[in-house]
């Protein structure tokens, strides 16, 4: 429970609900009977973190140990922070108030590049140092997870650890062996350098960077026994894996107010611009029936209304039909809605659309990526124009009147012509709608278009590639708008300089630590809200420090640069990666794997299974 301090500060902020804990499902211990605290730090808003699964996943996971607990920590907003600054209140957790200083483990998940600065500025609330080499003694250890840590080296200097790959397993591993540690009284140096042997920790104290004199990265080198390469961890078996039985129901609305429940991880298709297609590979399906009483067992602990079937591509789940039936036959009577993100435009089957429309109608969202069928050929999108016409077709004549499209621009190989494909795109699925006869009557139709910047990515066939520059994007993104002629078509452009920013950090090496402190010692935090974001503060800071930005986002390696994420593995092999990268120059497909195999490697990770896997190898 928040003191009287805190209480005071609250009415001066907005949201206070975000700062009080206390909610439905939060999980409360003795802190005098168990061995070791867990501060889980997700650095953005409430509101955003709230909505993660992975948090929840492993609150709970933590919690269900009678040895550890498990409080949640978000990114106090900028009022909160300056009240918590003027009153000399430290960053505490929610369930016990208490500051996360006095924890023992301080975990961040890191989802998005431009929270590192809240990662920074979460640390120094806490009065703690941000430098792990300032951070002496054996506890708080101060480790990172999540998508972001797949190139964790512009962060090496702020993290004790990182935590390669899925966290299920690897952070009851660490909880274990830091448990064991305090007890044995060991120092710092000694519990990191035996957290090192445990697969899929990454310790980065442990390695020396070096550079060539252009400036790239010549080698990162282990020091002492530390192996060479740090391999990501998986769970193999989903269906046996750690699944809550609830969720901490928010008190204030959030960004996705829902239950949400997983169904497979990986993904199938291969786009070669999406990370999360690539690094959490190899394919794992759930059953039906552990879906099914998954998402029973949540609604009935938290009083939802809305399950999100969560994954990277739902329609690609292998056993859909059954899926949707069984939900169907219980959630229609409790007026449930299920929800569906992540659908594709080719594989949506229209007895599917109906079953869904029965609970509750909504806009339907579908990500063509490109405007034409050369560039959706170059990136391995495998969608043509006729799938997402007849998709469209069909939700139209079942009662849909919105459609949502998702597109990229600045990808490899682009021309105007294909940035002007997608204003042709959208509006041939205006067309579609006033020209179907089954059509609803008397409404009409819109059509939004999201037009993102292309970020490269760490573990994807374009990490070699260049990101356009400002002014080629904003050039582009002047031409879309000039492209759509027509009132039902609505585009909204992502900002520019954010995404330039996220390359930097996506392909940086160690060198960007320094850049990142002193942006963030600037003033710099919240960089993705884009009325936080003060990019002529980092643009500032880059040239103060003689770093150029245009060389980590605006260049394009090549295949035999020394990458600085080179000694990380996470499955998918790098010359499976140049294969794709250069079929794509060529505008050639690569099958999805349910079709043909490309080898990519990811299922040595499984001891050589992969639900996915075919007989054929490319």
């Amino acid at each position: 429970m928040p003191d009287a301090k805190l209480e005071r500060i609250l009415d001066a902020v907005q949201k206070p609900g975000r700062y009080t804990g206390g909610e439905l499902n939060s999980v409360v211990k003795d802190k005098d009977k168990v061995d070791l605290r867990y501060a889980f730090c997700f650095p953005d808003t409430y509101e955003i973190g709230m909505s993660h699964l992975g948090m929840k996943i492993l609150y709970s996971l933590v919690n269900a140990r009678p040895d550890a607990w498990c409080e949640r920590v978000f990114a106090p907003w900028i009022d909160m922070e300056q009240q918590m600054r003027n009153a000399g209140v430290p960053l505490y957790a929610l369930e016990s108030g208490d500051p996360i200083r006095d924890f023992d483990l301080i975990g961040f998940t890191l989802q998005y590049e431009l929270s590192y600065t809240n990662m920074l500025n979460m640390l120094d609330l806490a009065a703690l140092p941000v430098r792990a080499a300032d951070r002496t003694s054996l506890t708080p250890i101060v480790a990172a997870g999540g998508p972001c840590v797949c190139n964790p080296e512009p962060i090496h200097a702020f993290v004790d650890l990182c935590m390669l790959g899925e966290g299920e397993e690897v952070t009851n591993d660490l909880i274990d062996l830091l448990i064991r540690h305090k007890k044995m009284g060991s120092d710092k140096q000694t519990f990191l350098r035996e957290a090192a042997k445990i697969p899929g920790i990454y310790v980065p104290s442990l390695y020396e960077a070096s550079y060539n004199a252009d400036g790239t990265v010549a080698a990162v080198t282990p020091i002492g026994d530390a192996p060479a390469v740090v391999r990501k961890r998986i769970v193999s078996d989903l269906d046996s894996m750690f699944c809550p039985s609830d969720f901490v129901v928010p008190s204030i609305e959030v960004v996705h107010d829902r239950t949400t429940t997983e169904i497979f991880r990986g993904c199938i298709r291969g786009c070669r611009f999406c990370q999360a297609g690539f690094i959490y590979r190899p394919i794992r399906e759930k059953s039906p029936d552990v879906i099914d009483r998954q998402c029973r067992e949540i609604c009935d602990n938290t009083g939802y209304d809305e399950i999100s079937l969560c994954s990277l591509s739902s329609s690609d789940y292998s056993h859909m039909e059954t899926l949707i039936r069984k939900l169907i036959s219980w959630t229609d009577d409790e007026k449930i809605n299920v929800a569906l993100p992540s659908l594709r435009a080719d594989n949506f089957p229209k007895d599917l659309m109906e079953k869904l429309a029965g609970v509750r109608r909504s806009s339907l969202t579908f990500a063509p990526e490109a405007g034409t069928q050369r560039l959706r050929d170059a990136i391995n999108k495998n969608v043509t124009e006729e799938e997402v016409l007849h998709t469209a077709k069909q939700a139209f004549s079942g009662g849909w009147t919105a459609v949502k499209l998702y597109f990229m621009m600045g990808l490899p190989t682009e021309t105007d012509e294909d940035v002007q494909g997608i204003a042709a795109l959208a509006q041939k699925v205006v067309d579609a709608y006033y020209y179907n006869p089954d059509k609803p009557k008397g409404k009409s139709v819109t059509v939004s278009i999201s037009a993102s910047t292309f970020v490269p990515k760490p573990f994807t066939p374009f990490q070699w590639e260049a990101q356009d520059d400002t002014p080629t994007i904003l050039r582009k993104q002047a031409l879309l708008r000039e492209s759509i002629h027509t009132r039902k078509v609505n585009l909204s452009c992502h900002q520019s300089d954010t995404s330039f920013l996220e390359a930097v950090f996506a392909r940086g090496d160690r060198r960007l630590a320094d850049v990142l402190e002193q942006a963030w010692r600037a003033g710099c935090r919240f960089d993705g809200w884009e009325d936080q974001f003060r990019f002529d503060l980092w643009v500032e800071t880059f040239r103060a420090l003689g770093a150029d930005m245009a060389f980590y986002a605006n260049r394009r390696r090549e295949y035999d640069e020394v990458l600085p994420w080179d000694h990380l593995d996470y499955g998918v092999s790098k010359n499976y990666l140049r294969r794709e990268s250069e079929k794509a120059r060529r505008s050639l497909t690569t099958p999805h794997c349910r079709t043909r195999c490309g080898g990519c490697g990811a299922d040595k990770l499984n001891g050589g299974k992969c639900d996915a896997r075919c007989t054929a190898v490319d």
